[in-house]
């Protein structure tokens, strides 16, 4: 039998589940060359077309440089060459950061970003444009920008009763600067300016079959996270409950056959290990937050369900360092982790914050800041999942 014709299979050690996969693939490419800049938080989408469309932020820093600028570029179907990055959007004279996006039901883009206020991350309030003029070359034309304000119903209470139980449980002597960070956090709960400003994003909506969107994100203020809820198609958003893990921020949200929601998030706390909760209604309400077994240094992570049903995480899979970018395969919702293979295993460098679809095609798109000693720039990584299922073996 043709080799390219050819069936792999593989055996997941988790309840003998044989599964079957295509010839593995594999493609990458820098989505522009190395830039002195910095160049950090992408999202990405794939448009009707088979167009990738990837966003980022660009400037002299993060927070405290006021040139931050959101960019973008274009990867045109069966090309190997993005376009010149573009301006997205820009507030003059604030930073604009972190980057998602996702295209609706209706096939109107979407990209949501925070402006920075007053050069801290507490004083970010998250925007969204939208966009049904976006298949041409260059930036988007869009139709409808505006902020998000959310009012989440008061949580001092409830965050002074989860503070205490999770410090708690932490075995190790806080170091000094995570002791000022929960003092600084316990004597703003009861300030209302600070409960509603302060929410960021970082990774794409999950809709619901419902047609809720959830959008999840996370304040640095509290080192904590909730999701921003619609059920009009964008038109008006609602705060959910926090998901109160002081350390768990940054969800990317995966939903199981049974409607239970599964937040996977970035460890800021002293666990080195991502964080999870779990939702029964919707995401309205989230459970306590609890750790995985997959380690986590501080850093972004993303997550696809697959159209097969299985799930995806992309994280850096060290306690420290961001010089590995590991990639996960759960067969059976999240319960178990068993297959996994790196998109890069460095001896320096830093390749973080990524960012996953799953293409209309069927492959797996990926896309993260890349940092090494030249400069930075955000790679592109497209594969299938018989690529992933090979493990590092295959290398």
């Amino acid at each position: 039998m043709p080799r390219l014709l050819s069936l792999l299979c593989f055996f997941a050690c988790s309840g003998g589940v044989v599964l079957m996969a295509d010839e593995p693939q594999y493609s990458s490419q820098l989505v522009f060359p190395l830039n002195d800049q910095h160049n950090h938080a992408p999202g990405i989408v794939q448009l009707k077309n088979h167009d990738l469309l990837v966003s980022w932020y660009r400037g002299a820093g993060e927070r405290k440089a006021d040139d931050v600028v959101v960019y973008g570029a274009r990867l045109s179907a069966g090309s190997q060459q993005w376009s010149e990055p573009f301006v997205m959007v820009d507030r003059p004279g604030f930073p604009d950061c972190n980057t998602c996006m996702y295209i609706d039901q209706e096939e109107k883009l979407w990209l949501f970003w925070p402006t920075i206020l007053a050069n801290t991350w507490e004083s970010c309030l998250t925007n969204y444009a939208v966009s049904t003029d976006y298949a041409q070359t260059g930036a988007p034309r869009w139709q409808r920008e505006a902020v998000i304000l959310l009012k989440p119903d008061d949580f001092a209470d409830q965050a002074e009763e989860r503070l205490a139980k999770y410090l708690a449980k932490i075995k190790t002597p806080l170091s000094v600067s995570q002791q000022a960070s929960f003092d600084a956090a316990r004597a703003k709960l009861r300030d209302k300016l600070y409960q509603r400003l302060g929410w960021q994003p970082r990774c794409k909506p999950t809709v619901l079959p419902s047609g809720r969107i959830l959008l999840p994100l996370y304040t640095d203020t509290f080192s904590f996270s909730l999701m921003a809820i619609s059920d009009d198609g964008g038109k008006s958003w609602q705060a959910s409950q926090p998901i109160m893990g002081f350390g768990a921020i940054q969800p990317t949200v995966l939903r199981r056959n049974d409607g239970t929601l599964i937040a996977y998030m970035r460890e800021n706390g002293t666990s080195d290990r991502i964080r999870t909760s779990e939702s029964q209604d919707d995401g309205a309400t989230w459970s306590e937050v609890t750790e995985t077994e997959l380690p986590n240094p501080g850093s972004g992570l993303d997550g696809v369900r697959l159209s097969n049903g299985h799930w995806l995480l992309i994280y850096n899979d060290q306690t420290n360092g961001r010089n590995h970018l590991a990639v996960s395969i759960s067969t059976d919702e999240g319960q178990t982790w068993k297959v996994k293979r790196h998109l890069e295993q460095q001896a320096s460098g830093s390749y973080h914050y990524p960012a996953v679809i799953e293409g209309r095609d069927g492959l797996i798109h990926f896309v993260y800041s890349y940092f090494v000693e030249g400069g930075k720039s955000m790679k592109h990584v497209a594969v299938n999942e018989a690529w992933i299922l090979a493990g590092d073996k295959a290398q």
